[in-house]
């Protein structure tokens, strides 16, 4: 499972759109999305915390790694890389 912290604002059209994104991509993997108004104390202290410049941004695993117009291809990618390096080693001829 792969924990995700959106940043979000109202009337955004580029939070609409990685709304939309995360939601094909979560088809392909397991994500949980919890969902935060950058405009809420909690969302003003993640954004000052990750020094993010503007929505969506996207957090996992205390960091930003993605902001901004999010692109399906490159969190595919990210997603693809963090799956195989959480997942468990298979013993040799297994």
């Amino acid at each position: 499972m792969i924990t995700l912290t959106l940043l979000t604002q109202s009337d955004c059209p580029s939070c609409i759109a990685g709304k939309r994104v995360l939601a094909e991509l979560s088809a392909e993997f397991a994500l949980q999305i919890d969902e935060v108004d950058v405009n809420s104390d909690t969302g003003r202290s993640i954004a000052r915390e990750q020094r993010l410049a503007f929505t969506p941004g996207l957090i996992a695993d205390g960091r930003l790694i993605a902001h901004g117009r999010l692109s399906t291809r490159a969190l595919r990618r990210k997603f693809t890389t963090m799956v195989k390096t959480t997942q468990p080693t298979q013993p040799e001829g297994s």
